[in-house]
């Protein structure tokens, strides 16, 4: 799943243009983002952060990188890939 506070139309067509296959949420108001420390103050955007959560719910890893966005993929495929 992903989350920004980006609008529903934006995050749809984001979602068309990348051929994303996952859910996005609309988090205007950013209260999610608050709920996961990512929250910043006035209208600078949220911390751009990954969390990759297990089906049990438990948190496996939180990656952080506003300027590499690739780490974010390649760190949570190796989360994932040293729990098999």
């Amino acid at each position: 799943m992903g989350i920004s506070a980006d609008p529903v139309d934006r995050q749809r067509t984001f979602d068309e243009t990348n051929s994303l296959g996952f859910p996005l949420l609309s988090d205007p108001d950013r209260k999610v983002a608050a709920q996961f420390g990512t929250k910043r103050f006035g209208p600078i955007p949220s911390k751009r952060m990954t969390f990759v959560i297990d089906t049990d719910r438990r948190l496996l890893g939180a990656i952080k990188s506003e300027t590499d966005m690739t780490t974010h993929a390649d760190k949570a495929l190796d989360i994932l890939r040293s729990r098999s």
